[in-house]
């Protein structure tokens, strides 16, 4: 299976055949799988709240709570009341982590309620008070976890409160990759209605990498669509990967086994690089609703424009927040290259489920007691 070709129709042909296995690719470690709280009912979309300056915005005797994620209490709960009604300051900060513009807050902040920007050991140190970074989110590889633990901090994370978020926007890249749709949606912009074909969803076979939260949703969804599922996660064995109804594949393997690929694995190295790609049997489609720096982006654009690559889709680049320009920007490659600004866990439902666990570990912290989501302790 490839993309939609913006020249010419995709042939009907057998997939090439498949070459040996080669040796695997080892992973990071993931929080443990627990279980999620009830389908929540489909609620109307809620604008996000401004950025504020990063300066102190309430004033008075109460314990400071610092947030910085872009999108906190802007579901359907007031999280911001939950916390003054429980006598917290709330102070809302760059989401951009800007050491300048947090130096302020940073100084009287008891609890730290942090986005994706990056929580080092700097920010820690011109912290004093400072007792837990409440990661509103799963991901926690941008946090100075050790740099934490020396200074007794505590960091929490929300784990399962956006799975089904991604998971669902994971099927959504893959589908408008699979289908052409950002060719389809520029060229009758341009009053051009030529049709072109793609394939259908339905017998391909996918390779999911990371079989966590996210993955095993993922895998539940391609199941329905009648895909067959290959996986990859060094974590899990290979009886446990089968019960799942997947296909114990090794990671180098998956590019000559593969449609499409679609990574859910934490950051912190670069698994899709140049030679992984020339692998691929056929052009390959890849998606990426984990982090940006998984991949080589000069390595996907050169393959892209050799064709060893028939699309990208991604919530995620290595420039984010304002960042340059990265190589998958290119005017040529817009019409394969399907990208959104790290909004995956951004419905309604979830933004409510990882701000009130978030607003959960600080409670409890404040209040003496150990939270829920614990991933770094005080040492010793």
């Amino acid at each position: 299976m490839t993309a939609a070709d913006p020249t010419a129709p995709v042939p009907e042909t057998p997939r090439a055949a498949r070459g040996p296995h080669a040796p695997d690719v080892p992973e990071d470690p993931r929080a443990p799988d627990v279980p999620e709280g009830p389908d929540v009912p489909e609620l109307p979309d809620v604008p996000e709240l401004p950025d504020g300056p990063g300066g102190f915005a309430e004033a008075g005797p109460g314990p400071l709570v610092l947030v910085t994620s872009r999108s906190f209490s802007s579901g359907a709960l007031d999280l911001n009341r939950r916390l003054r009604e429980a006598g917290c300051r709330v102070v809302r900060g760059a989401p951009s982590h800007d050491p300048a513009e947090l130096a302020g807050p940073l100084r009287e902040a008891v609890a730290w309620i942090a986005g994706t920007g990056p929580v080092t050991a700097a920010h820690l140190a011109a912290a004093p008070r400072l007792r837990i970074v409440a990661r509103y989110g799963v991901g926690v590889d941008a946090v100075d976890r050790a740099a934490a633990a020396r200074l007794g901090i505590l960091v929490t994370n929300t784990p399962g409160a956006n799975t089904r978020a991604v998971a669902d926007h994971t099927l959504a890249l893959l589908l408008a990759a699979v289908r052409g749709v950002a060719l389809g949606n520029r060229r009758i912009r341009e009053g051009d209605w030529r049709p072109w074909r793609s394939r259908e969803l339905a017998g391909a076979t996918v390779g999911v990498v990371g079989l966590g939260r996210v993955g095993r949703e993922v895998t539940a969804r391609l199941t329905g669509f009648g895909c067959r599922v290959l996986g990859h996660d060094p974590l899990l064995g290979e009886p446990a990967l089968r019960e799942l109804g997947v296909t114990p594949v090794p990671f180098a393997e998956l590019p000559r086994r593969c449609d499409i690929v679609t990574l859910h694995a934490p950051g912190g190295r670069t698994l899709v690089t140049a030679s992984w790609l020339a692998t691929a049997a056929s052009p390959l489609i890849l998606v990426n609703t984990a982090r940006g720096d998984l991949v080589d982006e000069a390595a996907l654009a050169e393959a892209l424009r050799a064709g060893r690559l028939a699309a990208y889709a991604a919530d995620t680049l290595h420039a984010e927040h304002g960042g340059a320009g990265g190589p998958l920007l290119a005017e040529d490659l817009r019409d394969r290259v399907i990208l959104t600004p790290h909004v995956a866990a951004q419905t309604v439902e979830a933004v409510d489920r990882m701000g009130a666990a978030a607003v959960d570990s600080v409670l409890a912290v404040l209040a003496g007691r150990t939270p829920a989501h614990l991933v770094a302790d005080r040492p010793g």
